[in-house]
């Protein structure tokens, strides 16, 4: 594997490296009506699959904000938490802006940058990550940080013997390329066609991961519908045999909806379409991890068979350099 094999190898050590520098932050719950989660792209996907997986475990109702704005309903009873990577995301700092002037409590995870300076100077609580890498190959760091703070939220113990587990299943490469090797493999010859993944609610974040690092990555479409929602519309364009590859991810959440990926999968199998299945083996820290790392090198291996650097992101660097001139 040509490029960022080496950067994804350390997902299991950023795991160790959030566990060895998280400390309680000492909140007590019972101040706030409601926690935001804000971040973009590879930085704000963290509080995406932790809306999800604290979503029946946290008393409070999670909002995940990837914009330059807080909604209204924010203030002095919120809990912000800023997830920018370098610490410099335009969007991320003007809702830091925000979240201060609103009188929130606010949380920063990052490696450094205007972020880290000025919720320092502010007196907020900052949790540290390495820099070196892209923020789509750091996603150990904030997931991390996120799980356990959540956890201590909603009262769940040993959440970092929980992730130490994890990340030592994840130490396990050879396991991991050969179940990504075997989902590469059933949608190779298809390739370059594009990918829609079918997820339900719990997976969905997951789902939105492997779409973001589909396209950053390997340079390729990638699509996401959830069900049961697209089941009353996305459906009616299930017709004949469609240039697309089909992914189906399910947690296996609730029955009606296994149901529902059933019907999707014998659809679009009868019409001669390429179908690929892969889900959490339950609703466990380890499941949600290892899921997250098969898919993740499934990206890189679909990057090396359309021969491109998964490094450069020559698009997004131009969108950047527009925005500091405009």
């Amino acid at each position: 594997m040509k490029y960022q094999s080496k950067d994804l190898r350390q997902f299991p050590e950023q795991i160790r490296y959030a566990i060895s520098n998280y400390t309680s932050p000492g909140i007590d719950l019972n101040q706030f009506d409601n926690i935001i989660l804000s971040g973009l792209g590879g930085s704000g996907i963290a509080g995406r699959i932790i809306k999800s997986y604290f979503f029946d475990k946290c008393s409070l109702p999670i909002e995940v904000v990837s914009d330059y704005v807080l909604p209204h309903f924010a203030g002095k009873k919120t809990l912000a938490i800023m997830c920018s990577y370098s610490g410099n995301t335009e969007e991320t700092l003007a809702m830091y802006d925000a979240a201060k002037a609103k009188g929130a409590a606010i949380i920063v995870i990052s490696t450094g940058g205007k972020l880290v300076e000025k919720a320092t100077k502010d007196g907020y609580t900052v949790y540290i990550a390495q820099s070196g890498f892209q923020p789509r190959m750091a996603l150990g760091y904030s997931l991390s940080y996120l799980l356990l703070l959540f956890s201590e939220f909603a009262g769940i113990q040993n959440a970092a013997g929980q992730l130490t587990a994890a990340a030592s299943e994840l130490d396990d490469e050879p396991k991991f390329m050969d179940k990504a090797l075997s989902l590469f493999h059933g949608i190779e010859d298809m390739l370059p066609a594009k990918i829609i993944v079918i997820t339900d609610f719990i997976s969905n974040p997951v789902g939105l991961r492997f779409c973001q690092q589909i396209q950053e990555n390997a340079k390729a479409e990638a699509f996401l519908h959830e069900l049961p929602e697209s089941n009353h519309n996305v459906i009616e364009t299930y017709y004949g045999k469609i240039d697309s590859i089909f992914f189906l991810l399910n947690s296996n959440a609730h029955p009606r909806t296994n149901l529902r990926f059933k019907f999707v999968k014998d659809l679009l199998l009868e019409s001669g379409n390429s179908v690929t299945e892969f889900g959490l083996q339950d609703n466990s820290v380890s499941s949600l991890l290892e899921c997250i790392y098969t898919l993740d090198w499934v990206s890189l291996l679909i990057a090396d068979h359309k021969e491109v650097n998964s490094t450069l992101i020559k698009n997004i660097n131009a969108l950047k350099e527009y925005l500091s001139v405009n």
